[in-house]
């Protein structure tokens, strides 16, 4: 009895909503976040209202030490509570020309054991995350979501761009046949762009590609970093992560788990959703690598073969070229 009364305690601790005033620039900004959210969660709702991006913030609130400095602590074991006064230090990036080399690098990608993902997908604690970033994330629709049609999500860094190189012209990063690939790919599938970076990122380097104002085809929404949760792993620890429930929630009539599919170079992205996401190959050292880069080109088959089937998540994506290059044969031999 004394042990499910400390979980359920424990289990009440983690789910209270706790209200902070958090003072910068000479003005005071009111997140409301829960004990089972971490410093990181923290910094995104202050991203919010502050528009300073999450790794530009220090947050300084002395009786709780260096914890404030660690994105992975959970609120829960910080001595925080409702009311409670801390200062942030941050520039906004309005006036700061934003480079592509500015983004965070994650070269240590891992798959999950089937039981573990499992095990995330369906906490408890994990669902109340998404639920509350539901309520909290509004969707602006650039174009119309269309009747028919299945959803693809498509990540931005290393997946149809190269962010850590340089170079005169954001064009010569762009991933090889990356039009060609959108153009094919929305016949079938209306498109999201989902970026674990900021906004405004999102927008500039979409913009610059020519995405964004493309004759041939149109993106249905951008999301950014707002709309990630955080979950944890007990094998390695606390990471950040795209849930497509929260479309599926937003356009309930139009998308689901049957319909859609996510690509991401990192696979601990759609760890909320694994039936739903596809690992592709990263696309990095675009200079030397984009005369022989055909990750989208088989993706194209790959998209096209799959588009008449009614249920996407039946499907085991991690085969997903050799049941591109069965179906391009049996394609060459009807013609």
């Amino acid at each position: 009895m004394a042990t499910e009364a400390a979980v359920a305690s424990s289990s009440s601790v983690s789910e209270e909503e706790i209200t902070l005033t958090v003072k910068w620039s000479g003005k005071e900004y009111t997140v409301r976040v829960c004990g089972d959210d971490s410093v990181g969660e923290l910094k995104r709702r202050i991203c919010e209202v502050t528009n300073v991006l999450p790794k530009r913030q220090k947050l300084l609130y002395p009786k709780v030490g260096s914890k404030l400095s660690d994105d992975s602590f959970l609120l829960s074991q910080i001595p925080l509570k409702s009311s409670l006064k801390m200062t942030m230090v941050g520039t906004v990036e309005d006036e700061i020309l934003i480079d592509q080399v500015d983004a965070p690098e994650i070269i240590d990608d891992f798959e999950l054991g089937k039981e573990e993902a499992v095990d995330i997908k369906d906490k408890e604690v994990n669902k109340n995350k998404l639920r509350r970033r539901i309520s909290q994330y509004k969707i602006e629709l650039l174009n119309p979501c269309r009747e028919g049609k299945k959803l693809l999500v498509l990540d931005i860094d290393y997946t149809l761009f190269d962010h850590r190189s340089t170079a005169e012209n954001p064009l010569q990063l762009m991933r090889p046949y990356l039009h060609e690939f959108l153009t094919a790919a929305y016949a079938e599938y209306d498109i999201i762009i989902w970026s674990a970076t900021g906004m405004k990122w999102v927008e500039l380097k979409m913009g610059q590609l020519g995405v964004l104002n493309n004759p041939n085809y149109k993106i249905t929404a951008l999301l950014d970093h707002l709309a990630m949760i955080t979950v944890q792993s007990d094998s390695r620890g606390i990471f950040d992560c795209k849930p497509l429930g929260l479309i599926w929630a937003h356009f309930p009539e139009f998308y689901n788990s049957k319909n859609t599919i996510m690509f991401d170079d990192l696979r601990r992205n759609f760890v909320m959703n694994p039936q739903n996401g596809l690992a592709i190959r990263p696309f990095r050292k675009a200079h030397a690598n984009r005369g022989s880069d055909q990750e989208l080109v088989k993706l194209t088959r790959y998209l096209l073969a799959i588009a008449d089937l009614s249920d996407l998540s039946a499907l085991d994506h991690r085969d997903w070229e050799r049941y591109a290059e069965v179906d391009n044969a049996k394609r060459r031999r009807h013609t």
